[in-house]
């Protein structure tokens, strides 16, 4: 592939826009400085170093992120910063085939829910992660205002009926923390669908953190606002069922 769409590819810029970057010198390869965008590389583990800064080249991106608390996952966010600011311009800007170029969040999470947050510029992926025909569970640690007790959790288990919905949702699996926390595990992905299953059963929810998706969890070492490429063998545990959270 040539140097020039390269870089295209990855998002720092338009053709022109990385042409330029190229010609100043601005790119390196192997430490040697790239002048000419039509010399083609092989970019199999190929990793260019930009402004100084090394990217390895990825055909696709698929990210974890730890999401802060206070960001909402929308590029045009309403009342809070975008979760997307937390990302390197290049991931914001790669071009797509959907109408918003640079990676989307596979389900939305609330600008109060903290955790595992997955991006990618895989229309395929996204799809099948989200979609609620495939069951994909997702693990949440649920801080309630209230105690859980027997007759919430048997409830949320056997299925509760949403505001909206006269079709009744229930938790594959519910495990309990201590009084008030639990992990819960969802294979749906309904609007404030956690939020509103702890209404359904008389109590509210303080805290929300998301912690597993198919069988890959967070990462204990990754900081909040932090992220990073997902592996081969990580998107291999996505796409596995995974087992239930345990305490």
């Amino acid at each position: 592939m040539k140097l020039q769409q390269i870089l295209f590819s990855q998002g720092f810029g338009t053709r022109r826009e990385c042409t330029a970057i190229i010609e100043r010198g601005a790119v390196s390869i192997n430490g040697d400085v790239q002048r000419r965008g039509d010399i083609e590389f092989d970019v199999e583990g190929l990793t260019l170093t930009v402004h100084g800064a090394p990217w390895p080249f990825h055909a696709q991106a698929y990210l974890m992120l730890n999401k802060p608390a206070g960001f909402e996952c929308s590029h045009k966010p309403k009342e809070w910063p975008s979760v997307y600011e937390l990302l390197p311009m290049p991931l914001r800007l790669r071009p797509t085939q959907s109408s918003v170029d640079g990676v989307q969040a596979i389900g939305r999470l609330d600008q109060d829910t903290t955790g595992l947050l997955i991006l990618s510029d895989d229309g395929q992926f996204i799809h099948r992660m989200a979609s609620p025909k495939h069951h994909v569970p997702k693990v949440y640690v649920v801080t309630a205002k209230h105690a859980i007790d027997d007759a919430a959790i048997s409830a949320l288990l056997s299925g509760v009926v949403l505001n909206d919905d006269p079709e009744p949702v229930r938790a594959v699996a519910c495990v309990t923390v201590s009084d008030n926390v639990v992990k819960l595990t969802l294979t749906e992905g309904k609007y404030h669908q956690v939020k509103r299953m702890l209404a359904a059963v008389g109590n509210r929810v303080e805290g929300l953190h998301s912690a597993q998706m198919g069988g890959l969890m967070l990462d204990a070492d990754l900081a909040a606002g932090q992220w990073r490429w997902l592996t081969a063998d990580d998107l291999a545990l996505i796409k596995s069922p995974g087992t239930p959270a345990r305490p």
